[in-house]
């Protein structure tokens, strides 16, 4: 997934940053609202993550007018305000999720996961697929009952295709999931990681529309 993060503390906004891109999504990180507009204005992402007390505003406004326009990109906030009524307040204005600082990494990759499941369409962690069977809580890969150990690129590039069953990815859009504005990419990497997971996972895993794209096959 390709990942906004709005947030001005620096010690957690690197350790986040860290924790996304060891999970294989790419992460853009901005101290402010106004660099958040800009790159939203500008770049499709799957999820955003915002901190709500920045330098240039409260979060809360902005998630109420980024709703107001029609943005639906699903936001979890991270906030130290734990009050009943500013969590309230927070999903009200559109959040899709409330995590409290100080938080666990690893609680933050769940909830992640847990939000990018719903708006997929199956809240489900577990899937069958031909003879796969995938845990996408768990983040791993059973093929007819053995592990499948997958780096955090190969799973970030198998779960954009699973999370969208038939529909078609150019190679520049499976790049912008898996990397972060300004990260240099080799020309080859997205036929490098279809290629091991064809041999990983299966041949007709990942289908190939010659000079078009890469969609999830059929098992």
């Amino acid at each position: 997934m390709r990942i906004l993060l709005i947030e001005d503390d620096t010690v957690l906004g690197a350790a986040v940053r860290d924790q996304i891109t060891a999970d294989g999504h790419s992460a853009d990180w901005v101290h402010r609202l106004d660099a958040a507009s800009e790159h939203l204005r500008t770049i499709p992402y799957d999820l955003v993550l915002l901190d709500l007390m920045l330098p240039d505003g409260r979060g809360i406004p902005y998630l109420r007018a980024l709703r107001g326009r029609g943005n639906a990109t699903p936001v979890i906030i991270l906030t130290a305000l734990d009050q009943v009524s500013d969590r309230i307040e927070g999903l009200n204005a559109g959040a899709d999720d409330y995590l409290i600082k100080p938080f666990d990494l690893a609680e933050l990759t769940a909830r992640i996961g847990s939000v990018a499941r719903r708006y997929a369409g199956n809240p489900n962690p577990l899937i069958q697929h031909g003879d796969l069977e995938i845990d996408l809580a768990a983040r791993s890969v059973h093929r007819a009952g053995r592990l499948v150990p997958l780096t955090a690129r190969e799973w970030a590039l198998f779960e954009a295709l699973l999370g969208h069953p038939g529909q078609l990815f150019s190679k520049a859009q499976l790049e912008d999931k898996l990397y972060a504005f300004g990260a240099e990419v080799e020309s080859n990497t997205i036929e490098v990681h279809v290629s091991r997971l064809r041999k990983k996972l299966g041949t007709s895993v990942i289908e190939t529309e010659r000079g078009l794209g890469y969609r999830l096959g059929r098992g």
